[in-house]
């Protein structure tokens, strides 16, 4: 066996290596590093004795603690689902009206009503429900299908041209694509509701449309363009737009006739929930009386 080579600069031995002539010195562990390593070593075992730790063919060892956070999981779901059950039991038995009054109701209500919303309705909605084109603002005091508590509670119960049989249905027809007006009229007829909005038009279309929207849109919109809420047909007089207020958004429109849909959340929701729901949106708009028989929408 060779003699150790001892480095001539720091008298340490060497290892032995050397790489483009640099030798690797045998320099002992720090004694603080030798000891934290045997620790953990130690407590390596200790963990192995007391918590699940090796695998076998038909599970693991289980431990001198008997440790599962399967188990715990488990548990903590049941403790969830008996909270939730409580809750639920409480709503159920009072009614919106009295949620609302009830500080400790209303609170339990709208933090449910929170949480099932930024899970299923702010997609479309917006966060803070405050809409988009396409999609209803839930701030205001504008609804279509009508803004009281029970109002509400049925639009999510039964939703919008869904496959509820219950569902609330309205039909606005593509006067355009199917060709019941040519472009002309269509024109004339965008004029006519931009007028019915308070807004400058061409008075010439304006009169031009006038029978126009007798024949073809006074039935659901009213002859005044207020709307009929029990038709679902919007209000034309004010200012909120749900496919957008320019001349070129009311024109597509007539000419396609946009009809969205809204789920309906019954089957998905128990009552309680879609009563949190309905009390959250209400309690959201202000929760004042409903102006309107519009939906921020076109015609």
């Amino acid at each position: 066996m060779s003699e150790p080579v001892r480095d001539e600069h720091s008298g340490v031995e060497t290892t032995g290596h050397e790489w483009d002539g640099i030798r690797e010195l045998d320099n002992p562990l720090p004694r603080w590093w030798l000891w934290v390593w045997y620790g953990s070593i130690a407590a390596a075992i200790v963990y192995w004795v007391l918590m699940p730790a090796w695998p076998g063919l038909r599970g693991y060892t289980p431990g001198l603690l008997k440790q599962s956070d399967r188990a715990d999981v488990v548990e903590q779901l049941a403790d969830l689902q008996a909270q939730r059950g409580r809750g639920e039991a409480l709503l159920m038995s009072a009614s919106l009206e009295q949620i609302e009054a009830d500080p400790d109701l209303q609170a339990h209500a709208l933090a449910v009503g929170q949480s099932v919303f930024g899970d299923n309705c702010a997609s479309c909605h917006g966060v803070g429900g405050g809409g988009a084109k396409g999609y209803p603002n839930l701030r205001d005091d504008v609804w279509l299908w009508g803004g009281s508590l029970a109002e509400i509670e049925q639009t999510i119960r039964v939703g919008v041209r869904s496959a509820h049989p219950e569902a609330r249905t309205s039909q606005m027809p593509a006067f355009g694509r199917d060709g019941m007006l040519n472009d002309g009229q269509a024109s004339d007829l965008t004029e006519y509701v931009v007028a019915l909005s308070g807004r400058e038009a061409d008075a010439a279309a304006v009169d031009r449309a006038r029978q126009l929207y007798a024949d073809n849109c006074a039935a659901c919109h009213a002859p005044n363009g207020a709307g009929v809420r029990e038709l679902g047909a919007p209000n034309l007089t004010d200012r909120e737009w749900l496919y957008g207020a320019d001349r070129e958004s009311i024109r597509g429109q007539i000419h396609n006739g946009r009809n969205g849909v809204m789920p309906t959340w019954e089957g998905r929701f128990s009552p309680a929930v879609i009563k949190a729901l309905a009390v959250y949106v209400h309690v959201n708009a202000g929760g004042g009386e409903v102006s309107g028989a519009s939906e921020a929408a076109a015609p």
